[in-house]
Protein backbone atom coordinates (compact mmCIF):
# COMPACT_ATOMS: atom_id res chain seq x y z
CA UNK A 1 0.00 0.00 0.00
CA UNK A 2 1.39 3.89 -1.27
CA UNK A 3 0.83 6.28 1.99
CA UNK A 4 -0.90 8.94 0.46
CA UNK A 5 1.13 12.46 -0.58
CA UNK A 6 -0.34 15.29 1.32
CA UNK A 7 0.76 18.20 -1.01
CA UNK A 8 -0.64 21.13 1.56
CA UNK A 9 1.50 23.66 2.85
CA UNK A 10 3.88 21.96 5.42
CA UNK A 11 2.55 25.08 7.75
CA UNK A 12 -0.75 23.92 8.01
CA UNK A 13 0.72 20.97 9.91
CA UNK A 14 -0.58 20.26 13.20
CA UNK A 15 2.89 18.00 13.75
CA UNK A 16 5.12 20.34 15.73
CA UNK A 17 8.36 18.74 14.13
CA UNK A 18 6.54 19.60 10.61
CA UNK A 19 6.09 23.15 11.63
CA UNK A 20 9.80 22.90 12.90
CA UNK A 21 11.14 21.86 9.85
CA UNK A 22 9.61 24.86 8.23
CA UNK A 23 11.08 27.43 10.05
CA UNK A 24 14.29 25.97 9.66
CA UNK A 25 13.85 26.42 5.68
CA UNK A 26 13.97 30.35 6.52
CA UNK A 27 17.78 31.39 6.19
CA UNK A 28 18.41 33.54 9.29
CA UNK A 29 15.63 32.69 11.09
CA UNK A 30 13.83 35.53 13.13
CA UNK A 31 10.51 35.61 15.47
CA UNK A 32 8.70 32.60 17.23
CA UNK A 33 5.30 32.54 15.22
CA UNK A 34 4.77 31.13 12.14
CA UNK A 35 2.25 32.05 9.33
CA UNK A 36 1.87 29.85 6.24
CA UNK A 37 -0.43 30.21 3.26
CA UNK A 38 -0.62 29.72 -0.67
CA UNK A 39 -2.72 30.48 -2.97
CA UNK A 40 -2.76 29.06 -6.66
CA UNK A 41 -2.86 32.03 -9.41
CA UNK A 42 -3.18 31.71 -13.15
CA UNK A 43 -0.20 33.26 -14.54
CA UNK A 44 3.17 32.19 -15.17
CA UNK A 45 6.20 31.78 -12.45
CA UNK A 46 8.35 34.57 -13.91
CA UNK A 47 5.49 37.45 -13.98
CA UNK A 48 4.25 36.55 -10.09
CA UNK A 49 8.29 36.83 -9.25
CA UNK A 50 9.31 39.69 -11.04
CA UNK A 51 6.11 41.63 -9.69
CA UNK A 52 6.81 40.22 -6.14
CA UNK A 53 10.54 41.37 -6.19
CA UNK A 54 9.03 45.08 -7.06
CA UNK A 55 8.69 45.58 -3.33
CA UNK A 56 7.18 49.30 -3.69
CA UNK A 57 4.19 47.54 -5.84
CA UNK A 58 3.33 46.17 -2.31
CA UNK A 59 0.86 49.03 -0.99
CA UNK A 60 -1.11 47.91 -3.96
CA UNK A 61 -2.08 44.62 -2.64
CA UNK A 62 -0.93 44.69 1.17
CA UNK A 63 -3.20 46.22 2.90
CA UNK A 64 -1.25 47.57 5.96
CA UNK A 65 2.09 48.16 3.95
CA UNK A 66 2.06 51.51 3.97
CA UNK A 67 5.39 51.61 1.42
CA UNK A 68 8.59 49.95 0.96
CA UNK A 69 11.70 51.79 -0.03
CA UNK A 70 14.56 50.25 -1.62
CA UNK A 71 17.60 50.96 -0.27
CA UNK A 72 20.03 49.15 -2.04
CA UNK A 73 19.62 45.60 -4.05
CA UNK A 74 19.13 43.49 -1.26
CA UNK A 75 18.13 46.35 1.35
CA UNK A 76 14.56 47.71 1.67
CA UNK A 77 12.99 50.15 4.51
CA UNK A 78 9.13 48.92 5.76
CA UNK A 79 6.28 51.12 6.68
CA UNK A 80 3.68 49.08 8.08
CA UNK A 81 0.34 49.82 9.48
CA UNK A 82 -0.10 48.79 13.22
CA UNK A 83 -2.84 48.40 15.78
CA UNK A 84 -4.35 51.69 16.86
CA UNK A 85 -3.54 53.60 14.06
CA UNK A 86 0.50 53.27 14.63
CA UNK A 87 3.05 52.85 12.22
CA UNK A 88 5.66 50.38 12.69
CA UNK A 89 8.92 50.61 10.50
CA UNK A 90 12.35 48.09 10.13
CA UNK A 91 14.81 47.62 7.58
CA UNK A 92 14.70 44.19 5.91
CA UNK A 93 17.35 42.32 3.98
CA UNK A 94 17.10 39.78 1.35
CA UNK A 95 18.98 36.59 2.28
CA UNK A 96 17.96 34.60 -0.49
CA UNK A 97 16.85 35.59 -4.52
CA UNK A 98 16.22 32.44 -6.84
CA UNK A 99 14.66 34.12 -9.97
CA UNK A 100 11.48 32.62 -10.62
CA UNK A 101 11.53 30.37 -8.39
CA UNK A 102 12.68 32.31 -4.53
CA UNK A 103 12.77 35.17 -2.72
CA UNK A 104 13.77 35.40 1.45
CA UNK A 105 14.11 38.13 3.33
CA UNK A 106 15.16 39.05 7.60
CA UNK A 107 14.51 41.80 9.73
CA UNK A 108 17.86 44.14 10.24
CA UNK A 109 19.15 43.63 13.87
CA UNK A 110 17.26 46.05 16.02
CA UNK A 111 13.89 45.67 14.38
CA UNK A 112 10.75 46.61 16.64
CA UNK A 113 9.20 43.63 14.62
CA UNK A 114 11.51 40.86 14.41
CA UNK A 115 10.72 38.70 11.19
CA UNK A 116 11.95 36.57 8.10
CA UNK A 117 10.24 34.65 5.71
CA UNK A 118 9.89 32.88 1.93
CA UNK A 119 7.85 33.59 -0.86
CA UNK A 120 8.27 30.21 -3.49
CA UNK A 121 6.63 30.06 -6.79
CA UNK A 122 6.03 26.41 -7.81
CA UNK A 123 4.87 25.54 -11.35
CA UNK A 124 1.18 24.07 -10.74
CA UNK A 125 0.36 23.23 -14.67
CA UNK A 126 -2.17 24.42 -16.60
CA UNK A 127 -3.26 26.29 -13.22
CA UNK A 128 -0.68 28.36 -13.11
CA UNK A 129 1.64 28.91 -10.35
CA UNK A 130 1.48 27.72 -6.78
CA UNK A 131 2.69 30.90 -4.51
CA UNK A 132 4.25 29.95 -0.91
CA UNK A 133 4.33 32.36 1.86
CA UNK A 134 6.01 31.53 5.20
CA UNK A 135 6.97 34.18 7.91
CA UNK A 136 8.31 34.11 11.26
CA UNK A 137 7.98 37.12 13.31
CA UNK A 138 7.76 38.61 17.06
CA UNK A 139 4.52 40.68 17.81
CA UNK A 140 5.64 43.97 18.83
CA UNK A 141 4.30 43.84 23.23
CA UNK A 142 4.24 39.90 23.18
CA UNK A 143 1.04 37.88 23.63
CA UNK A 144 -0.62 41.64 24.43
CA UNK A 145 0.12 42.85 20.94
CA UNK A 146 -0.92 39.57 19.29
CA UNK A 147 -4.38 39.96 20.76
CA UNK A 148 -4.25 43.71 19.86
CA UNK A 149 -3.23 43.36 16.52
CA UNK A 150 -5.59 40.35 15.94
CA UNK A 151 -8.73 42.44 17.38
CA UNK A 152 -8.06 45.46 14.49
CA UNK A 153 -7.62 42.35 11.83
CA UNK A 154 -3.72 43.31 11.51
CA UNK A 155 -2.29 40.41 12.76
CA UNK A 156 0.42 38.45 10.23
CA UNK A 157 -2.17 35.44 10.23
CA UNK A 158 -4.96 36.75 8.75
CA UNK A 159 -3.34 39.78 7.17
CA UNK A 160 -0.96 37.23 4.60
CA UNK A 161 -4.07 35.46 3.73
CA UNK A 162 -5.89 38.37 2.73
CA UNK A 163 -2.88 40.05 0.92
CA UNK A 164 -1.96 36.74 -1.41
CA UNK A 165 -5.87 36.66 -1.86
CA UNK A 166 -5.64 40.92 -3.49
CA UNK A 167 -1.93 39.51 -5.11
CA UNK A 168 -3.64 36.87 -7.23
CA UNK A 169 -6.96 39.23 -7.88
CA UNK A 170 -4.25 41.88 -8.81
CA UNK A 171 -2.32 39.55 -11.07
CA UNK A 172 -5.41 37.85 -12.84
CA UNK A 173 -7.51 40.81 -13.26
CA UNK A 174 -5.24 43.56 -13.20
CA UNK A 175 -7.18 45.27 -10.14
CA UNK A 176 -7.58 44.02 -6.22
CA UNK A 177 -11.82 43.97 -6.19
CA UNK A 178 -13.12 46.04 -3.45
CA UNK A 179 -16.81 47.22 -1.94
CA UNK A 180 -15.07 50.57 -0.76
CA UNK A 181 -14.92 53.46 -2.87
CA UNK A 182 -11.24 54.71 -3.18
CA UNK A 183 -10.33 58.77 -2.63
CA UNK A 184 -10.37 59.55 -6.43
CA UNK A 185 -13.38 57.40 -6.43
CA UNK A 186 -15.19 60.21 -4.23
CA UNK A 187 -13.41 63.16 -5.57
CA UNK A 188 -14.78 62.36 -8.97
CA UNK A 189 -18.28 61.75 -7.50
CA UNK A 190 -18.38 65.29 -5.94
CA UNK A 191 -16.64 67.18 -9.10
Amino acid sequence: MVAPHDDAPITTSKRTEKTAQAAENIADPKGSSLVGRSVTINRPRHELYVQWRDFSQFPNFMENVERVEMIDDVTSHWAVKGPGGSTIEWDAIITQDQPDSLIAWSSADGADVANSGRVEFHDAGERGTIVTATILYDPPAGILGRLVAKLFQREPAIQTRRDLRRFKQLMETGEVATSARTTKELEEETA
